[in-house]
């Protein structure tokens, strides 16, 4: 298994369209995993330090797992197939590890909460794993490029995608 950590939550601001992207602890590979927007914004909140009043569902699932005697001990996206991505949510409880199916969003958005490690099998990273590109800086890169610009990555996004062949003369 590889050691992985939430690098971004990325999204379109032209649709619904989410993607968070894994970074190797040890390593130059990335992993990108299309995702709803509910949980992308689960998993963004928290790496943010937002707090709600009352528990969202992935704190309520926490919550469940340690009232019950358990503790979660690590997720690992563990399979790609047909171009969807299957994670498991690893408990103790009883001395016992349980691994437990869950879609990789949700059990990311788990992990984030319980600050457990985020694995991914050696194999679904062989197959779908990316290498750095021009397109994904790194945080570092984004600090020395400083604020005012990462500000206008927005507008950026939005003058890509215009069609100036549709604007009369």
């Amino acid at each position: 298994m590889i050691e992985v950590s939430v690098y971004a939550v990325l999204y379109s601001l032209l649709s619904r369209h989410r993607i968070v992207l894994l970074k190797e602890t040890h390593g130059e590979r990335y992993l990108p995993i299309w995702i709803g927007q509910y949980e992308s914004e689960a998993i963004a909140m928290r790496l943010q330090g937002a707090s709600v009043p009352r528990p969202l569902t992935h704190d309520l699932l926490a919550n469940v797992i340690a009232e019950l005697g358990g503790a979660v001990q690590y997720i690992v996206v563990n399979d790609l197939h047909n171009n969807t991505f299957y994670a498991r949510i690893a408990v103790v409880h009883d001395g016992e590890l349980q691994l437990i199916d869950s879609r990789p969003s949700d059990a990311i958005a788990l992990a984030v909460r319980t600050a457990v490690p985020i694995f991914v099998e050696e194999s679904v990273m062989d197959k779908a794993g990316i290498v750095s590109s021009p397109d994904i800086r790194s945080a570092k890169e984004e600090e020395e490029q400083g604020e005012e610009e990462d500000n206008l990555d927005i507008f950026r996004d939005f003058v890509d995608t215009l069609d100036l062949d549709d604007l009369g003369d």
